[in-house]
């Protein structure tokens, strides 16, 4: 690790004003300590948050919730009014890490987290998300568990996280303060980007700009699910993951382990009543992906499919079933 200065602000307001070039903010510190290690991230400074007044979940007028920025994962997913009615959410942070991670790992610390790619963690290596022009090793080389869509010819990471998946199908909103000391509101939707011809750059974030709390609007209800598909029962990153939210009048529906980013796709919610190839074909209708990395796509099918027969009478008829009804009326069989 390359020496750094470090700096501790008392509250957030000081935060942007103690940060100098080249310098980051520290949190939880699960996946920054880390690549600092390894020097893929060697900032010049720290500045510390954990004394800073970011750590309250509180009611919002319209009755959602606003989670501090510093509120860590396993708070986050016990707190009551979670669990009853942003229960995606909970199930999501419990899916991920260990529990002594979530011990330690925030809000914004989790929205931030950077890809597991193995090339970007390999400085061996070409990657263009850790040395933007040296190439993607990736794309005729190990691509297994990365991104089948929202890639470019110049990244095809995907983002690792689970909370965000939940936070994409809850339609949560980000708080930030800028260097300057101005505030905006940032849609979880917009807040991280695809690689395009930059994919170092993840985030819609600012050079200094500090994220201070993420609001959750109004409870949905239905019923809420989250499935993840991985090559180990705990402790390992998506393959595929869902998170749904299901009601008799629809579906939201949001996918992670398949894109740079949490990938939601609207249009596919709409055809939630033609089964689970229907909303997949739309969800991933541009889809690129490798010759070892394919099975994603199939896998995201089962994995609605699941969600499908967990939620209800209404939604639980397999598409292998709906194949043969459509086979029996063509030969005049009962429908």
């Amino acid at each position: 690790m390359k020496a750094f200065e470090y700096v501790r602000a008392e509250n957030a307001a000081q935060a942007p004003g103690l940060l100098a070039e080249g310098g980051k903010y520290l949190a939880g510190g699960t996946n920054l300590l880390d690549l600092m290690k390894l020097q893929i991230e060697a900032p010049a400074q720290l500045v510390d948050l954990n004394r800073s007044d970011l750590a309250d979940i509180t009611e919002t007028e319209d009755g959602g919730l606003r989670i501090g920025a510093l509120v860590r994962n396993t708070e986050l997913a016990a707190h009551p009014r979670v669990r009853a009615d942003y229960a995606v959410l909970s199930r999501a942070i419990l899916a991920g890490a260990s529990g002594q991670i979530r011990n330690r790992a925030t809000t914004a610390g989790n929205l931030l987290q950077r890809t597991r790619c193995p090339y970007f963690y390999d400085t061996n290596l070409p990657c263009n998300k850790r040395e933007p022009g040296s190439g993607c090793g990736a794309l005729e080389g190990f691509s297994r568990s990365l991104a089948v869509i929202g890639t470019s010819e110049h990244c095809i990471a995907n983002y690792p996280g689970d909370m965000a998946v939940a936070l994409r199908v809850l339609d949560a909103a980000i708080q930030t303060v800028k260097a300057d000391g101005s505030e905006r509101e940032i849609p979880v939707a917009e807040f991280h980007r695809l690689p395009g011809d930059t994919p170092h750059i993840e985030t819609v974030l600012e050079p200094g700009e500090l994220i201070t709390s993420v609001t959750l609007p109004a409870p949905l209800g239905g019923q809420h699910v989250y499935l993840k598909a991985r090559d180990r029962q705990s402790y390992a990153f998506a393959l595929v993951s869902v998170a749904a939210v299901v009601s008799p009048d629809g579906a939201r529906l949001a996918f992670g382990g398949v894109a740079p980013k949490p990938w939601r796709v609207e249009s596919a919610e709409a055809r939630w009543s033609e089964g689970a190839q229907a909303v997949t074909d739309e969800a991933f209708r541009d889809a690129r992906p490798t010759a070892q990395n394919a099975f994603k796509l199939d896998l995201a099918r089962r994995l609605v499919q699941a969600v499908m027969n967990e939620t209800g009478p209404n939604v639980a008829q397999t598409d292998e079933a709906r194949t043969d009804k459509a086979q029996n009326t063509q030969k005049g069989g009962a429908a």
